[in-house]
């Protein structure tokens, strides 16, 4: 099983953090601009995993160089099931530097963005925690 896969489905949000580029740029189903930074996607997947309910992957697909993976998942958010999928890119660390999700159908698609909207004040303090962390050297 992929590490990303394994620490997603632990619900190991440290490990998953660990496995983001510091450059990695986040692509939302939801939102119209992507988000720059390891902080602020850091703090999206953790609002994911409050938001989600009976997460699970059922697919994973990969390149042949290992440096593109594809993770089909399916979740319910108020009452809607939904089908996604993480399309990961790995730079020469091994190390996630883009992140697009995806999900279908709309109806569920709107629930997810209603629920991530109500994450959001907690998602840019936990960024701005960390970043201010980061620079004081904790």
């Amino acid at each position: 099983m992929h590490p990303f896969r394994a620490a997603v489905e632990a619900r190991d949000a440290a490990a998953i953090e660990a496995l983001l580029a510091d450059d990695v740029v986040f692509t939302s189903p939801v939102a119209f601009k992507p988000y720059p930074g390891k902080a602020i996607t850091a703090a999206i997947l953790r609002a994911v995993m409050r938001v989600f309910e009976d997460f699970r992957y059922v697919r994973e697909i990969a390149d042949a160089g290992g440096r593109d993976h594809a993770f089909v998942f399916e979740a319910t958010v108020d009452g809607k099931q939904l089908t996604g999928c993480d399309f990961l890119h790995f730079d020469d660390d091994g190390k996630i530097d883009d992140f697009t999700v995806m999900v279908r159908p709309l109806s569920a698609a709107q629930a997810l963005a209603a629920r991530m909207g109500e994450q959001f004040e907690r998602i840019k303090a936990e960024a701005t925690a960390q970043l201010a962390g980061e620079a004081s050297g904790a």
